[in-house]
């Protein structure tokens, strides 16, 4: 599938981040998030909303180099008050989202990735707060859903990066995700479309959409699936099935995380 465009992720930014603002509102600032549990759900919002401006400073510079976190204005909010963090998650995405529109997607800059665009950082920007807002959600206990074409490119997007992070030798962890004769297949039950399937050979793994037979499925709701993938809901879950070799998925999941 291909991606969404350019225009549709500078929207989401803005939108995702509406939602996570919600949920934040609803919730007790000091409590844990359970599936970040070094974080309060208060510093969940100001990771959030730090990594928007980070993104959003990169781009409106040009950068051709990292960008050191004290190089960007207001990256944390001025006080405690509740109602000063939420309006600088609003302005933090709000600004960002802007400069991503007017740099449009093919403006080179800096990034960690195979991708040095300002798409890139559209895209990232983007699903990271997909994921955020489902820990925002959890933390909080109010209702989480994903659009079906976002959630579907949330686990495209986290497939490459997997890759990347293995390829590049980078992450040690993610270099384990090999051993040929092995596969793990996703199937959204309420998505047509919606499959992927993960092989694994001696150097590494590969993925495309397709439905195939493989050592262990993970079978479930499109928005489930994406949220085990990201580690937000246990593959144990009665919302997901897992099929045949539940250990190499548990294999795939420890060793496919940042850093």
């Amino acid at each position: 599938m291909s991606q969404l465009t350019h225009k549709r992720y500078c929207d989401e930014i803005v939108l995702r981040t509406d939602a996570l603002r919600a949920a934040v509102a609803d919730g007790d600032l000091d409590a844990t998030v359970p599936t970040c549990p070094e974080w309060t759900l208060r510093e969940l919002a100001v990771h959030v909303g730090g990594a928007h401006r980070w993104i959003g400073e990169i781009v409106r510079t040009r950068a051709t180099e990292e960008l050191p976190e004290d190089r960007v204005a207001d990256f944390t909010p001025g006080g405690d008050d509740p109602a000063e963090l939420d309006a600088w998650l609003a302005q933090g995405a709000a600004q960002t989202a802007g400069a991503l529109r007017e740099a449009g997607p093919d403006l080179p800059v800096w990034s960690w990735s195979w991708d040095h665009s300002a798409g890139f950082w559209a895209r990232r920007a983007a699903i990271e707060t997909v994921v955020h807002q489902a820990d925002a959600a959890l933390a909080a206990k109010v209702p989480y859903a994903m659009a079906p074409d976002l959630a579907a490119d949330t686990i495209d997007e986290w497939l490459d990066i997997v890759a990347f992070s293995a390829s590049s030798g980078d992450d040690p962890e993610a270099a384990e995700l090999r051993g040929a004769g092995r596969s793990i297949h996703l199937h959204a039950t309420d998505a047509p479309g919606a499959e992927w399937l993960i092989e694994f050979g001696e150097d590494g793994f590969t993925w495309r959409r397709a439905h195939d037979r493989a050592t262990v499925a993970l079978r479930g709701p499109l928005t489930d699936l994406m949220l085990v993938f990201n580690r937000r809901l246990s593959p144990d879950s009665d919302r997901v099935e897992v099929l045949g070799d539940a250990e190499l998925l548990d294999f795939w999941l420890a060793r496919s995380s940042f850093g």
